[in-house]
């Protein structure tokens, strides 16, 4: 299991830009799945030292410890690596790798993982969708998480002219590269590996720390040193920017910080995925990531704060909300949480109610919103989008229909200017419900840091 140890290490992936957003609204919405952060709590032993917590099964990613590897599987979901551990996604437990790639573990005279890439080259079928994982001088190939026949091979061998023992990988597609490539690191040497022809040509990297692993996620390239994080040109390795940054404080979701940290800047540029989103009548926007929520008011200005101080019943990671009559309606598992807005946020009599009694079907619930004027809430249940009539009760769920656009959907919010869906760090803007519904084509992507809530990296 030992090798298992160094698989996949930056999950920062989460990519830094991974998401943009634009323009607010008056409208009513709302999303699910969050992560972030760090527990700054600087270690009790010398297992906490080192990010370690035994009673508790494995590492804790929010006590800064350094990945030995990162990657993304066939969905885009990040695996982090650390020792026999894998973390999946951006946030939950430590669980042991070869539950995942049982494979690993069969071979324990090679050493840890030292660096994993997934690629995605369609115009190379038999390496397509696949992540190869480098221990040592040598690589394994997985595919729908089953080792391939013929693997663990010699990295000369699949790899010519790279050589053995490496730091980290990252796959860079044209024209992100030159050339469909894969980026080797280890040392000082970066190797650019070119995937159709097999050349090899070395650069060099000097504005760039040595990295111990490497991340592509949306698009973005981050080059993981320690529990620090630069995000660089793939083919300068130019850095530009603040950085290094905290890599808690934008790929991981822990319920704290350092106390350094700077909670709108964190959260304004982070690289987890939004829980839920909505805007109220007066146009503020609160987004809901984990443990904490962004505020951005009629004049651009942003506030963060936990959402246990703003919303004590809720304490954490909301799942969807949609707001209507001066009130936010907030869903968490099987409840619904109604608060009536401004300060302080206060609960409305009778809350928390179930989701069955409250909007007519049972939870969990995707993401929720209503539209300027309406009083409908159209409520995103698996694939699957319900209206609501609001001004009825007993409330219920009609009007069943598949969403088939998306595989999966974080967040949703409407406005004057139309539905704003989004997935992961992006979003996609549609002029109605009915368009949003109907849509058989990704329209334009547009990133939720950036254009929602003005991140300048």
């Amino acid at each position: 299991m030992k090798l298992l140890a160094h698989i996949l290490c930056l999950c920062l992936a989460l990519s830094l830009s991974w998401a943009d957003h634009h323009e607010p609204g008056q409208g009513h919405g709302s999303s699910k799945h969050p992560d972030h952060g760090h527990d700054h709590d600087h270690a009790h032993d010398h297992d906490h030292a080192h990010g370690h917590d035994h009673a508790h099964g494995g590492p804790d990613r929010c006590r800064g410890i350094e990945m030995d590897a990162a990657t993304v599987n066939e969905e885009g979901i990040p695996y982090f690596f650390k020792g026999d551990y894998i973390f999946k996604g951006f946030h939950g437990k430590a669980e042991l790798a070869n539950k995942t790639f049982a494979e690993l573990d069969d071979h324990h005279h090679l050493g840890h993982v030292d660096a994993a890439f997934l690629m995605h080259y369609e115009d190379e079928p038999t390496h397509h969708d696949r992540i190869f994982f480098f221990l040592d001088n040598h690589v394994f190939s997985y595919y729908k998480h089953k080792l391939e026949v013929g693997y663990p091979k010699l990295i000369s061998e699949v790899f010519p002219k790279i050589p053995d023992h490496l730091d980290a990988a990252v796959e860079c597609p044209n024209p992100e590269c030159d050339e469909d490539s894969v980026i080797f690191f280890k040392g000082n040497d970066i190797y650019h590996y070119n995937v159709k022809t097999k050349e090899v040509t070395e650069k060099e990297f000097k504005n760039m720390p040595n990295c111990t692993s490497a991340f592509r996620f949306m698009e973005h390239y981050y080059c993981f040193h320690g529990h620090s994080f630069s995000k660089f040109d793939p083919k300068t390795g130019e850095v530009h920017g603040k950085y290094p940054k905290e890599a808690r404080d934008y790929f991981m979701r822990c319920s704290k910080f350092s106390e350094d940290s700077d909670h709108v800047e964190r959260e304004r540029c982070s690289r987890v995925h939004l829980d839920a989103i909505t805007s109220d009548d007066a146009g503020n926007i609160y987004a809901f990531r984990s443990h904490h929520f962004l505020r951005k008011d009629a004049n651009d200005t942003l506030t963060v704060d936990t959402i246990e101080s703003d919303f004590k019943e809720l304490h954490s990671e909301v799942d969807a909300v949609f707001s209507y009559d001066g009130h936010l309606h907030m869903i968490k598992d099987n409840q619904v949480y109604v608060y009536k807005t401004g300060e302080p946020h206060t609960l409305v009599a009778g809350y928390p109610k179930s989701v069955k009694e409250d909007l007519g079907l049972d939870g969990p619930i995707t993401a929720a919103f209503v539209c300027e004027d309406h009083h409908i809430a159209h409520v995103l249940k698996g694939h699957d989008i319900y209206d609501v009539e609001l001004k009825v009760t007993p409330r219920a769920a009609t009007n069943k229909r598949p969403v088939s656009v998306f595989k999966k959907i974080d967040a949703a919010m409407c406005g004057p200017g139309g539905v704003k869906v989004i997935v992961g760090n992006h979003f996609y803007h549609f002029a109605s419900t009915m368009a949003f519904v109907a849509s058989k084509a990704l329209p334009e992507e547009h990133k939720v840091s950036l254009e929602l809530f003005g991140c300048d990296h």
